[in-house]
């Protein structure tokens, strides 16, 4: 039998280049055929609150209103959150607190907000910070404790410290590159259990970085990104294709083996090996 529950990673920052060059352990899962692994291109602009929305509910920028990161309220899109808990599926979330603010209340309040465990909310049971520093080790940490506690169908993690040493040091700074490698050794600790456990895993970024420092724009280092895709419902190996990035929320729904929303575009990606629900 097929696994459907899947662990969707999110690797704020991480430009494409960078993931191929540092990310030695997602890449030993390629070449050992365990993984899949194509470029990603980002939704435009390439910042992160837009995007967030774009990864989640495969909505354009120009539907969703989500235009900018300082627009502050919930999404009016349907997501992954909503899709699992209207298909019956269980969800949890470790993540950066904008993701909060998109589908369980907004404004965020640090006091009460960190720890949500509230079945009513679309994110039935999360766990948010809200400092960009907040150590990748213990967001992991935070995300194995939901899943192990809960067993969630769908697993949302949302990394940080990449973007944070892309803005400190630029995406091509020697911190950028060994942040990247960091997480790639977090990553080797965690997929194994993940996987033990009958979890598909996603990982791939938002956007990139450029060599200021920044990202919003359009040049490859903004906008393209990895993708790698653990799971026995796609063909593991290295794919020269280019993926929108509005592929990625109907991926996960194929994943999930749950219906995509009415908004998301029909899934096109190359390796699929099972039909699409």
């Amino acid at each position: 039998m097929l696994n459907n529950k899947l662990a969707f990673i999110m690797i704020d920052g991480l430009r494409y280049d960078a993931a191929v060059s540092e990310m030695g352990y997602m890449h030993h899962l390629v070449e050992k055929r365990q993984s899949a692994r194509f470029k990603m291109k980002s939704e435009l602009p390439s910042m992160s609150r837009p995007l967030y929305e774009v990864l989640l509910t495969g909505t354009p920028v120009c539907e969703s209103g989500i235009t900018t990161n300082q627009t502050v309220r919930l999404s009016h899109q349907e997501s992954i959150f909503h899709l699992t808990k209207k298909h019956g599926l269980t969800n949890a979330a470790a993540a950066y607190y904008w993701v909060s603010e998109l589908y369980n209340r907004a404004p965020f309040r640090h006091q009460t907000d960190r720890f949500q465990l509230d079945e009513s909310q679309p994110i039935e049971k999360g766990i948010f910070y809200w400092e960009d520093h907040y150590p990748d080790s213990h967001l992991f940490a935070d995300a194995h404790s939901l899943m192990t506690s809960y067993k969630p169908d769908f697993l949302y993690v949302h990394s940080m410290n990449v973007d944070d040493d892309g803005h400190r040091y630029t995406g091509d700074s020697s911190e950028y590159r060994s942040r990247v490698i960091q997480v790639d050794t977090l990553l080797g600790s965690i997929i194994p259990a993940w996987v033990k456990e009958g979890y598909q895993v996603i990982v791939t970024a938002d956007h990139g970085m450029n060599k200021d420092g920044m990202h919003g724009g359009t040049t490859p280092e903004d906008r393209e990104v990895p993708l790698f895709i653990i799971s026995e419902k796609i063909e593991p190996g290295m794919y020269e294709e280019v993926i929108p990035q509005l592929q990625l929320a109907p991926l996960a729904c194929h994943l999930l083996q749950i219906p995509a929303s009415d908004k998301m575009q029909p899934l096109q990606l190359p390796g699929i090996k099972t039909p699409s629900f």
